[in-house]
């Protein structure tokens, strides 16, 4: 406890050192001209690269002026609104499609498709040793964290783990896309065992099975889930799956691309920056801020209670303190979020189907009334509900548990993870570095004896 009391004490000392000597001044970053966020002023991305991969629009710069505009997300110039309604018309699931589509370039064939698929079911168990020695052995009770550890040790389990040839990439672009659904599943029922004292349930992935229908089958002690479950999590698995290069995850596989390390270096790095709660850890926050609501609003579908709680929320009085309104804004789109406008259509269904419409409506009083609080409180701004809005409803209402959450986030963009990892060695050509401006004043040294 000593020892415990000292340390907190110098942390307390080193804290406060930080805050008196290295503080960088706010309006520094308005004088030098720095991009923050590697944005420019009127909020559109600093261009940093070409991809071919996904391509994310959102407003229109016209005459010099950023216009806003309806969303629209492409997989290789194809709009995913088409592969959802195809997908649907059909009666199939389109993620492994849309997997292959991302990493090969192109649509393919019945022929190819079907090969693909066998290929992923080939991959997708992992080694015993794997499963015994990196998941049960060492769990966690965050899967996010656990999900990184066992992408990074699978450099040990390859047998070229370095190598940077386009053959060797994709042979690990394919078994990340098939074996990390079943980490994420076996990390879960890891946790479940050893942090919240439930039985263990290790399921084997199975080769007919879809990658929602293998992930459902894996996290249920039963193994039962139903079709509408399965196409679901599909339609979410294909809306997740891309969403260009400049966005924090795909940028930062491209960064750690860029210096030449290995695969699994690069999608663990990209594991961690979707966890946070600005990124990809979103839905997990909307879930807690609705929760927040409903404890606080009487009557949740009362548009002025409602709307009064959203100005507490802006206004840091309520919930985390950040005046984030979770699941509201984005960095491209302005009018709409197209996986969001999706996935709304599925939660109304499902809300309907499992008697949560009140719950579904604040959803949507959520969207309608933030865009003209937000202008009230703190100035006019165009802004749509995002995917992270309505993903996490969704998978309340599939009885997928909330630590799951941003893991599926994680399975769904591995492939386009590692086709933007394929593109940036491929054709990147520099390490990427951009400039930091020093406004430290120049100090001399002082010897220790007279400091």
């Amino acid at each position: 406890m000593q020892q415990n009391t000292k340390f907190n004490e110098a942390l307390e000392f080193f804290r406060d050192s930080v805050l008196e000597n290295a503080r960088i001044e706010p309006e520094h970053y308005n004088n030098y001209k720095v991009k923050r966020g590697l944005r420019n002023s009127d909020g559109t991305g600093v261009l940093a690269g070409l991809t071919t991969i996904g391509n994310v629009h959102g407003y229109i710069v016209s005459e010099d002026e950023k216009v806003a505009d309806e969303g629209r997300l492409r997989y290789r110039g194809i709009d995913v609104a088409e592969i959802v309604e195809s997908c649907q018309r059909e009666g199939r699931f389109g993620y492994e499609e849309v997997c292959y589509l991302l990493l090969l370039g192109k649509l393919p064939n019945k022929q190819e498709m079907q090969a693909f698929n066998e290929l992923l079911a080939e991959l997708r168990p992992v080694p015993y040793d794997f499963r015994e020695d990196v998941i049960m052995r060492c769990p966690s009770p965050n899967i996010m964290n656990k999900l990184a550890r066992a992408v990074l040790t699978s450099y040990s389990y390859d047998d070229d783990p370095d190598g940077i040839t386009l053959l060797n990439m994709i042979r690990q672009s394919m078994l990340l896309v098939a074996r990390v659904p079943t980490m994420v599943a076996y990390a879960y029922q890891a946790k479940l065992h050893y942090y919240d004292g439930k039985s263990l349930y290790i399921h084997n992935p199975q080769p007919e099975l879809s990658t929602a229908e293998n992930f459902l089958y894996m996290i249920r002690p039963d193994n039962r889930y139903t079709r509408l479950e399965a196409e679901v999590l599909d339609l979410a698995l294909i809306l997740h799956a891309e969403h260009g290069g400049g966005n924090n995850s795909a940028f930062t596989t491209r960064v750690v691309s860029s210096s030449g390390s290995d695969t699994y270096s690069a999608i663990a790095a990209a594991i961690g920056s979707l966890k946070g709660f600005r990124h990809g850890g979103a839905n997990q926050k909307v879930m807690g801020m609705v929760e927040d609501f409903k404890a606080h609003i009487e009557d949740i579908n009362d548009p002025d209670q409602v709307g009064e709680y959203i100005e507490k929320t802006l206004k840091r009085q309520t919930y985390d303190g950040t005046g984030l309104v979770y699941g509201m804004g984005h960095a491209i789109y302005t009018l709409s979020d197209p996986r969001a406008v999706m996935l709304k259509k599925k939660a109304a269904e499902l809300a309907k189907a499992n008697g949560q419409e009140r719950e579904f409506k604040l959803y949507t009083l959520i969207e309608e009334l933030t865009p003209e609080i937000f202008a009230r409180v703190r100035g006019n701004k165009v802004m749509c509900a995002n995917v992270d809005l309505y993903s996490g409803f969704v998978y309340k209402m599939l009885n997928i548990p909330e630590e799951l959450y941003t893991p599926m986030f994680a399975i769904s963009r591995m492939a386009g993870w590692c086709a933007h990892r394929m593109e940036e060695v491929l054709y990147g050509g520099k390490i990427i570095r951009p400039a930091y401006k020093s406004v430290s004043k120049k100090t001399p040294y002082t010897s220790i004896e007279d400091r």
